[in-house]
């Protein structure tokens, strides 16, 4: 069956990894093996060269993350069009059963339960079978729980609260459907939404029933629990409910203005007049054109001059394999000189961040020695030397002054003790801004999305302490932190503290994480005179430690 496959763009290939690591994990697989599905979807959907030809050519482990396995994998879904095990998963598990119970906030195992007992594997067959009266068939299931799901099933269900989807996962999955689709993304991650629950894809077309068909048809969509003459809502085996709106050409731009704004804002503007694009609606509703990222709650007037990716000059913070980086500090070096960037900071982990290498002060300077060489081979292009140097519990930087004073760029940051009080965190961090040495606070409230809420920090004070040093706070652009998030943004800019856009990068591919900053950036209101790294070298080391 050799080549056929060869249909199979990245954005399938990644599509039918996406669907395997969601499926390996209903199936209770261990979640590192998921996880490494997900990644590598990931970068096949960020990789520029075709994905099947790297696999028939035997190089697609030339990408950093594809193992053995996972090659196995694609070397069957290129050749064969299909992963067996996928298939066998599917047919086992029942994705529609499993992403609807998600949707509905019933547990995965006890949908799929309900599904073998009843026999059924699809929306239609359970709701057959509950106007049949077999759920009480159901071990476990009493009057009460019948009469709930009953309930469910005979209306439009109504979605129990989504778990929140990162940036670098709704953005591929909205844009992945509206690219088979023909349509644009909308909803949350238009806006660039740190963790969406609303996701939606407005196409336009006279014949609403073919998009709606090819919808239904996506291996993305599990179920469709909701359809309409131009109107369907569709759950991913997450769960995750994906809108589609079909609009009427004359009224696409209508009805993408709706589908892609807050709620609030979107009622702010209505009601919104008919137009085939965007740049018509506002022209009607006479007032300016506002970017999809400040389409939010209590925006109005003249948009700001916002930042771009293309206003940004370097990365300011990196890792390489001196402590959890994938990449060396040449390899690292040359991906930001390819991307165009005049400067790369070098800033890997000190000691005292335990759960990962860190360097001391002699680990520092080899490292020096080694950026220096680089350096050679990349000039004009400039690798700084600097250090992510964590802040000890009393406030105390992790490096003597005499080897801060020597780097070109310090980001201070805390990782343990996150969930100590407002007080005890304040006064650390504000003791460590005591320090001459430092030049930026990085991922200041210590949250990861899903995971770990904000810290106590009293953020208002620190910032006000970074103002009056000239030092900046960092835009960090790893999606489970993105960190200032948009609202302390735009408090840093009423601050006059200046912005650093970075990505925390730990490989070479992280370095697209820039993205996500500046979106997160600019949801802040912030344009290029507020961004730090946006200026010339020569201006940025002459504020390395404030000014």
């Amino acid at each position: 069956m050799e080549g056929s496959g060869s249909a199979l763009d990245n954005a399938s290939i990644a599509a039918r990894l996406d669907a395997f690591a969601s499926l390996l994990e209903l199936a209770d697989a261990g979640p590192y093996t998921a996880r490494a599905y997900r990644r590598a979807a990931d970068l096949i959907r960020s990789t520029p060269a075709p994905i099947a030809e790297l696999v028939r050519a035997g190089r697609v482990r030339e990408l950093r993350g594809i193992g053995p396995g996972i090659e196995r994998r694609l070397r069957e879904l290129v050749e064969t069009g299909e992963i067996a095990e996928l298939e066998e998963l599917e047919r086992e598990i029942s994705p529609e059963l499993a992403g609807l119970g998600r949707f509905l906030g019933i547990s995965v195992k006890r949908m799929l339960e309900i599904g073998r007992v009843l026999g059924v594997r699809t929306l239609d067959e359970l709701r057959e079978a509950s106007e049949a009266g077999r759920l009480r068939d159901v071990p476990g299931i009493g009057p009460e729980t019948e009469r709930k799901l009953q309930a469910a099933l005979a209306r439009e269900p109504e979605p129990a609260a989504p778990r929140p989807l990162t940036l670098n996962r709704s953005r591929p999955l909205v844009e992945s459907i509206a690219a088979e689709l023909g349509g644009v993304a909308a909803g949350d991650p238009r806006r660039w939404v740190d963790a969406a629950q609303r996701l939606a894809v407005v196409c336009s077309s006279r014949e609403p029933e073919d998009v709606l068909a090819r919808f239904e048809a996506l291996p993305q969509i599990v179920a469709v629990v909701e359809r309409a003459d131009r109107r369907a809502l569709g759950v991913t085996v997450e769960g995750v409910p994906v809108e589609l709106v079909v609009a009427e050409p004359e009224r696409f731009g209508t009805q993408l203005v709706r589908a892609t704004g807050s709620s609030e804002w979107v009622a702010s503007v209505e009601p919104l007049p008919d137009a085939p694009d965007e740049e018509g609606v506002f022209g009607a509703l006479e007032i300016p054109f506002v970017p999809p990222e400040l389409r939010e709650a209590g925006f109005r007037g003249q948009p700001p001059r916002l930042l771009e990716l293309a206003d940004v000059r370097g990365d300011l913070h990196c890792h390489t394999t001196w402590s959890d980086g994938r990449a060396s500090v040449y390899e690292m070096g040359l991906a930001a000189r390819e991307r165009g960037y005049s400067y790369l900071a070098i800033c890997d982990h000190t000691v005292s961040v335990g759960a990962v290498p860190g360097l001391d002060a002699d680990g520092v300077r080899r490292q020096g020695e080694e950026i220096a060489a680089a350096n050679e081979q990349l000039a004009p292009f400039r690798l700084l030397r600097g250090s992510e140097c964590d802040i000890r519990r009393d406030g105390s930087l992790d490096l003597p002054d005499d080897v801060l004073a020597g780097l070109e760029w310090v980001q201070a940051s805390v990782h343990g003790g996150q969930r100590a009080s407002r007080e005890e965190l304040t006064k650390r961090v504000l003791a460590a801004l005591d320090s001459p040495y430092v030049s930026c606070l990085s991922h200041p409230t210590g949250r990861l999305i899903n995971h770990r809420p904000p810290n106590a920090l009293d953020l208002e004070a620190v910032l006000a302490r970074l103002a009056e040093q000239g030092r900046a706070v960092e835009v960090n652009g790893l999606a489970p932190r993105l960190d200032l998030r948009d609202e302390h943004v735009r408090l840093a800019c009423e601050a006059g503290v200046a912005i650093v856009c970075s990505t925390d990068a730990h490989s070479t591919r992280g370095l697209e994480n820039i993205e996500l900053s500046v979106a997160t950036a600019r949801r802040g209101g912030a344009g290029p005179s507020d961004v730090l790294n946006t200026r010339p070298l020569d201006e940025l080391l002459a504020r390395r430690f404030g000014g």
